[in-house]
């Protein structure tokens, strides 16, 4: 059975490639508004990455504490 964190790189993992297909697409159709929407998009992503570290980290530190 796949467990949680499996579920979670997968899906990080098929949202990247998803963004960098957009962004290929994008630039092959010399498309201004599609490279800057898949850019944007990620974006987000990295943003999402980073927010989901830190909440792990305080997780840990506030389990650390009450342990």
């Amino acid at each position: 059975m796949i467990n949680r964190p499996h579920i979670t790189r997968i899906f990080i993992f098929v949202f990247m490639v998803l963004v960098a297909l957009a962004l290929v697409y994008g630039i092959k159709a010399r498309s201004t508004t599609g490279i800057i929407l898949s850019l944007t998009s990620l974006g987000a992503g990295i943003h999402f990455l980073t927010l989901l570290s830190k909440a792990r980290q305080q997780l840990q530190q506030e389990q650390e504490e009450t342990a």
